[in-house]
């Protein structure tokens, strides 16, 4: 029961995570070689932003 129990915790946790767009950022940090800071988190949060108001809608 204890290993069901952090296998749900670890799938909650990887839920919000994306949902929260902290996989995200993540992946940008990688991707530009750099640290967290508040600097680049807010570079993120620009380049995130930018990237959705070009996406298509639908209806």
């Amino acid at each position: 029961m204890r290993a069901f129990f952090r296998s749900f915790m670890r799938i909650v946790v990887a839920v919000v995570d994306e949902i929260s767009d902290q996989n995200a950022y993540r992946r940008h940090l990688a991707a530009h070689g750099t640290v967290h800071s508040p600097d680049e988190w807010r570079r993120f949060q620009d380049e995130h932003a930018s990237a959705n108001s070009r996406r298509p809608r639908c209806c």
